[in-house]
């Protein structure tokens, strides 16, 4: 059955004239769908109960809560949603981080991955489809709203970066974008979302062309050639193309675009990669986000040790680049950067 969540306020219009309800009852789903949050149609009451029942007849709401969660030793807690894709049901997880006087969300945007980034475990799990706009909001709703939400403070930020390339799922994500940011949905401001993209191109210029929301650039190393060799995307959309087309755009302003950068041994932290990172960077505004590996089970990909990693973000903002070392979080229920494989069990 179709779901409402996830349409926009046009498409919640058209619904309501299509089971007799006035054109004004699309905005009123609107706010029972993205403001209230409601879970059932009985909580919609000032829509008729004819209106209500024919709405339960053609659709769904779309709601549906985790069906298993961990909480790491740190307060991180990744929970597990079945979705259902092509008839299909799949796996995903999400991240709620909490830290000081923020609560982030770490959102995943498909089933799988098929970027198969070589230090990543999500990419073992190979691709198994799209997330419907209905299915991502549905992860920011569900948490918020759940029973547990009572013991978690409001959320005050999101990210796209759990399981799938954003970017290769671009029309979904705008749609759940447009309706978290736009005043008949949630009404969030663009600066508390940041998107992750190992830079897929074409979904990447759209994001830039309808979206003001941050930016974060899957970066790992400044070189092509060695970027290739962990990164398969690289060859399609190679970095020197994306960091042209960024600097199409102007970042000076609320908008902004940061690198997110692994650290391995010295595979990709020395004075060489550098230079490089200063240099392929030169004149952009933006930050770096030097990140801890996180090994897993796959010893390939050795971490870098605290030392090399406060070297080059020292280094890096003595030249000008702001540069700080992300805190790792939930490693011990494998939560951390890289590591959703969907391994909770029900």
């Amino acid at each position: 059955m179709e779901t409402l969540l996830g349409k926009n306020l046009a498409e919640l219009q058209a619904v309501a004239a299509a089971v007799g309800l006035p054109r004004f009852a699309g905005k009123q789903l609107a706010e029972w769908l993205y403001v209230r949050r409601v879970t059932s149609f009985d909580e919609m009451t000032n829509i008729s109960l004819k209106g209500r029942e024919s709405l339960r007849a053609a659709y769904s709401i779309g709601r549906h809560d985790p069906i298993a969660q961990a909480t790491s030793a740190d307060g991180t807690v990744k929970y597990l949603f079945e979705v259902e894709i092509a008839g299909t049901k799949q796996h995903i997880e999400t991240v709620y981080l909490p830290e000081d006087d923020r609560a982030t969300l770490c959102v995943s945007t498909q089933a799988g991955c098929k970027m198969g980034c070589r230090f990543c475990m999500t990419g073992t799990l190979g691709f198994h489809g799209q997330l419907s706009a209905g299915e991502i909001l549905n992860q920011v709703f569900s948490i918020q709203c759940s029973a547990v939400s009572n013991q978690l403070p409001d959320l005050t930020n999101l990210v796209l970066m759990g399981e799938g390339e954003p970017m290769d799922n671009i029309d979904n994500v705008l749609r759940s974008l447009e309706i978290l940011t736009s005043s008949y949905g949630c009404g969030w401001s663009p600066k508390r979302i940041t998107v992750s993209t190992v830079g897929v191109l074409d979904g990447l210029r759209r994001f830039l062309n309808e979206s003001e929301c941050h930016l974060a650039i899957s970066l790992h190393n400044p070189f092509g050639s060695e970027r290739a060799a962990i990164m398969p995307s690289e060859k399609a959309w190679p970095i020197r193309d994306v960091m042209a087309l960024l600097r199409e755009y102007d970042w000076s302003h609320q908008r902004r675009v940061s690198f997110e950068y692994i650290c391995w041994g010295t595979q990709n932290t020395t004075i060489k990669h550098a230079k490089e990172l200063l240099r392929i960077l030169n004149g952009l505004e933006c930050r770096v986000n030097l990140i801890r590996f996180h090994a897993g089970v796959d010893k390939e990909f050795a971490a870098s040790d605290e030392r090399q990693m406060v070297w080059l973000r020292d280094y890096l903002s003595e030249h000008g680049v702001t540069t700080t070392i992300r805190k790792s979080r939930g490693e011990d229920i494998l939560a951390a950067c890289g590591m959703l494989v969907n391994s909770l069990s029900v």
